[in-house]
């Protein structure tokens, strides 16, 4: 073999091999959607509008008219149907009975499960992972404060609460690019820098030497933790449907919570081990392993996380899973066009804010940030306030509160899905709530009432995961503004507590806190109000759109004219808006193409 054989080998060899390698990062995933459909014997757009035209011409008539599955007159309708969220998503004939305890939904193929699965592992699991690391790392603030730090730094009045805030302004402030950010860019990268950069700050705390170091570091951790809560968010709606979103927002909470668990946890574990070991008190350790433990989740994001299902970057999918993905969110009524380029436009902007939307959602999750005692340290404080407890068992028992809030969580989250009622959970969630704060504003009560009401403390956040899958619902036709009202919610929820926790929830009023436990039970009843007029608004916008769901609806008590159905199976409708036609089909022989991409990706399965 001459040497310039030798040499071509050699490259070849080389470009395979790095076509190997490069295959195992994740990169954008460019599908030919057409290969795809042929692939599944599934007709291309072109033949199938050929059909349609052959049909009209034989048929003499315009067969591509929507097609109508259910006539609905409201003139006897129930009250309470006013309650039922999914009363215009559905018709009679494609409703399915559903257990409570069924994962998936009853009309899911083996191909969705088996992406559902996918998607759980890779991104809810994994965000909940996250999510744990990263509420580790902002919770253990508190735990710090009651095992040493407060003395070490002296740390006085209200440079507790004022560390808190300053955490809070570096996550609002950054927040405001990620409108754009988290649409257009790679969300496997830029989440994993963010985290590595909170994990560096973190890290760095274990340094400080007063309070100006400590609330330097804290505000650039809140900086690098900017993107994260609305980003994962942002990719739950992109991937699950109305009726999965909650149990896995949910999922993702949990996290927040065996944070706030394993802070108490380890901060107990490190004084007791650690304090003083190598010259360094035990809150400043708990820092370190904090650290440690951020660095490797950050990194394994690049890998998991997913991105969009339009612009998706995960080398766990296949090809006809990532399809798949697409035609779910078609079936949903959700788009999949590339809107980044409208960001910049005022007509985006000008429909986004002239409709009901983005204020009551933003408003629901302001309510929802206030509408707790449990970010303040409150049970904390109480239980060193009672003079009984060494700081190892103040720590244990702080763990007592998040582990009933993983129950209460999945409560609200699980029921808000089995039972299609994103009000119902929110109304079940803040009961408790209202309830929990209203007893500890009241304070002279019998010492278990107290204990009674700090175990109800993380009802108030329950409700969180919820909210964001219903507005991601009810924005489903516009990416570009479910992701610019997903970092509002979060935004303007954040910034509402940057001066709500100095004026009501002051570390020199603590255990007492009666400014605060009243705001918070205040927030909590208005979240139960402001959740009846989201759903006044969005059972107007669905019934509006019942006919994208194949369901003609009028009310004949109120004059609204019946549909006139012709002999050859057209509807008829005139209404405010016009005439409009319609095409009469049973449900047995009519079925949508999204319904027809998924049979045939679960019998290629």
């Amino acid at each position: 073999m001459g040497f310039k054989d030798y040499s071509i080998r050699a490259a070849s060899g080389i470009k395979t091999a790095s076509k190997k390698f490069a295959s195992y990062f994740p990169h954008e995933r460019i599908i030919d959607e057409e290969a795809i459909r042929a692939k599944l014997n599934l007709p291309t757009e072109e033949e199938v509008l050929a059909r349609l035209e052959a049909e009209k011409k034989q048929a003499e008539q315009d067969t591509s008219l929507p097609v109508v599955y259910e006539i609905r007159d409201e003139a006897n309708r129930s009250w309470w149907r006013f309650f039922d969220e999914f009363e215009y998503k559905r018709a009679v004939s494609n409703k399915v009975e559903r257990k409570w305890y069924h994962w998936f939904d009853p009309n899911d193929t083996p191909a969705e499960r088996k992406l559902i699965l996918k998607l759980d592992i890779i991104l809810a699991f994994f965000a909940f992972v996250m999510y744990w690391v990263k509420y580790l790392d902002q919770t253990n603030l508190n735990n710090a404060y009651v095992s040493g730090m407060k003395e070490d730094l002296n740390m006085k009045g209200n440079d507790l609460v004022n560390t808190q805030m300053v955490y809070t302004i570096g996550a609002i402030v950054f927040q405001v690019p990620c409108m754009y950010v988290i649409h257009k860019y790679p969300t496997n990268y830029l989440l994993p820098i963010m985290d590595v950069g909170w994990g560096l700050f973190t890290l760095a705390i274990y340094k400080a030497k007063n309070t100006g170091q400590l609330q330097g570091f804290r505000f650039m951790v809140g900086v690098f933790e900017s993107a994260f809560y609305p980003t994962i968010n942002y990719l739950l709606g992109s991937w699950y449907t109305p009726t999965e979103f909650a149990r896995r927002g949910g999922i993702f909470y949990w996290g927040q919570m065996l944070g706030v668990l394993t802070a108490g946890l380890l901060q107990a574990a490190t004084f007791k081990n650690l304090h003083n070991v190598g010259g360094l008190e035990g809150w400043r350790w708990m820092f370190i392993i904090d650290a440690i433990i951020t660095f490797p989740i950050g990194l394994i994001g690049i890998w998991s996380l997913p991105g969009v299902p339009t612009k998706c970057y995960s080398i766990f999918l296949t090809d006809e899973e990532i399809f798949l993905a697409r035609e779910r969110l078609r079936r949903n009524k959700f788009s999949t066009d590339d809107d980044t380029k409208s960001f910049f436009t005022w007509k985006l902007w000008k429909d986004m804010l002239s409709q009901w939307k983005i204020w009551l959602f933003v408003l629901l999750n302001v309510l929802g940030w206030n509408n707790s005692n449990a970010s303040y340290g409150t049970y904390l404080l109480w239980l060193k306030s009672l003079k009984r407890y060494s700081t190892v068992k103040v720590n244990q028992l702080s763990t007592i509160t998040p582990a009933l809030g993983i129950v209460w969580i999945w409560l609200t989250c699980a029921g808000s899905d089995m039972f299609n009622s994103r009000f119902g959970a929110i109304v079940f969630s803040q009961v408790f709530n209202t309830v929990g704060n209203t007893i500890l504003a009241v304070w002279n009560v019998p010492e278990s009432a107290k204990w009674f009401a700090f175990m109800l403390q993380y009802f108030g956040w329950a409700m969180i995961s919820v909210g964001y899958g219903w507005m991601s619902d009810a924005v489903r036709a516009s990416p570009q503004q479910r992701a610019i009202i997903t970092i509002c919610m979060n935004m303007f929820g954040q910034t509402s507590t940057a001066f709500t926790s100095v004026l009501v929830w002051k570390t020199v009023e603590a255990p007492r806190f009666l400014k605060g436990f009243t705001f918070a039970a205040s927030s909590a009843f208005s979240l139960i109000v402001v959740a009846g007029i989201i759903l006044a608004f969005y059972k107007r916008d669905e019934r509006r759109s019942a006919h994208e769901n194949g369901i003609i609806v009028y009310n004949s008590k109120k004059g609204e004219a019946a549909p006139e159905i012709l002999a050859d199976g057209t509807v008829i409708v005139n209404d405010s808006e016009g005439r409009k036609e319609y095409r009469l089909a049973s449900h047995d022989s009519e079925r949508s193409s999204a319904e027809l991409v998924i049979d045939s990706v679960s019998e290629k399965h």
